[in-house]
């Protein structure tokens, strides 16, 4: 999948606020198709995932197997535009591009 989440949680039932806050990130950007994971399911794969990315904390967001960081990072590149650019690469077009559109013939 391009998309991977690992996270407390579900998409439709995150179980902690960063978890929560990068279902949402996603779900502005019009990004449904995505793989998550629940970590609270399985302690080896939390652990091993952290010992993976070399990242502490839980959310993790991969994009095209790349690991871009947790919440704050992802929500960093939503606020200064670099996440519609890295979805533009894996042919996900962001909904913000079409929010824009529709500001604009307002």
């Amino acid at each position: 999948h391009p998309v991977v989440v690992f996270m407390k949680g579900s998409p439709a039932q995150p179980l902690c606020g960063f978890s929560n806050a990068v279902v949402q990130i996603l779900r502005l950007h019009g990004v449904e198709d995505y793989r998550a994971h629940d970590v609270l399911q399985d302690p080896d794969l939390r652990q091993g995932i952290k010992n993976y990315s070399n990242w502490p904390t839980i959310p993790q967001v991969y994009l095209n197997g790349e690991f871009v960081g947790g919440c704050d990072i992802l929500l960093q590149m939503h606020q200064n535009g670099d996440l519609v650019e890295e979805l533009k690469k894996l042919g996900i077009r962001s909904a913000l591009l079409d929010a824009e559109k529709d500001q604009d013939k307002k």
